[in-house]
């Protein structure tokens, strides 16, 4: 269920509101795939299924910048903000991997709002987005997304 901030101000008494959850997402080797092509990150532990399977994991992972760059697929189905003229990716705080993500796995992204501010023209808000690995005690993303929304 998408949380629906009714314009940019009315994220600022919004500090410290949980914004539920995604959709799971299924990660299979294809998305691994196609990530490893379009950032050239070709390692082994990703797109050779035979060697991984030797490995430390026993299949490939997503890398972790595709978990990171999930963000921005999941934000938008947690919050929505209306009467905006633009929103825009401001940039990211404290990214940390907990968990690898094996292919296969499910995840989806929770998000609590941790700070809302007022800037030139608008409102800038930090998410603090956790990526979760169905059935795994730890996460496998935690990011601080920064967003400015303007009326």
């Amino acid at each position: 269920m998408t949380t629906v901030f009714e314009n940019p101000a009315a994220l600022l008494p919004a500090v410290g509101q949980h914004l539920g959850y995604s959709e799971w997402l299924e990660i299979d080797q294809q998305r691994i795939n196609l990530f490893a092509e379009a950032t050239g990150d070709h390692q082994w532990i990703h797109v050779d299924a035979e060697k991984a399977a030797a490995g430390p994991f026993g299949k490939t992972i997503a890398h972790g910048y595709l978990t990171l760059s999930l963000a921005n697929l999941f934000l938008p189905e947690i919050m929505r903000v209306d009467n905006i003229s633009m929103g825009v990716n401001y940039g990211c705080e404290k990214v940390r991997f907990p968990a690898p993500v094996p292919v296969g796995s499910r995840v989806r992204g929770g998000g609590e709002i941790i700070s809302a501010e007022e800037v030139k023209g608008g409102v800038q808000v930090v998410v603090r987005m956790t990526i979760d690995i169905e059935d795994s005690e730890r996460p496998a993303c935690v990011i601080d997304t920064i967003s400015r929304f303007f009326p």
